[in-house]
């Protein structure tokens, strides 16, 4: 069955800015929680995971990029990007994660 979040997440209001992300239970440093974006040809789409994190200077998570070839067999038919969100904090309970946009700019 498709979830689009992971057990330990919720959406609820935020102090940083509309809804966010927030961990229903404490979620150790180094987590993998999942894809927020993947990069098809020049467009990128975001996950419902990535739909709802917010920016902040000081974050407790980073986007890792991986990238998804066919360089071990030429006959499969892709190149595709994906990033996927590690926590770089212990998260505790309660606490909103947050990153460091790289794919929007910010005017503040």
């Amino acid at each position: 069955m498709y979830k689009p979040l992971p057990e330990s997440l919720t959406i609820t209001t935020s102090k940083v800015n509309g809804l966010g992300l927030f961990a229903k239970d404490s979620i150790p440093q180094g987590t993998n929680l999942g894809m927020t974006h993947i990069k098809i040809k020049d467009k990128i789409i975001r996950t419902p995971l990535g739909g709802f994190i917010n920016h902040a200077t000081d974050p407790n998570c980073v986007k890792v990029e991986l990238l998804m070839t066919n360089q071990d067999d030429p006959t499969m038919k892709f190149d595709y990007k994906k990033w996927n969100l590690v926590t770089i904090k212990d998260i505790e309970k309660g606490e909103e994660l947050t990153l460091k946009y790289t794919f929007y700019n910010l005017h503040v």
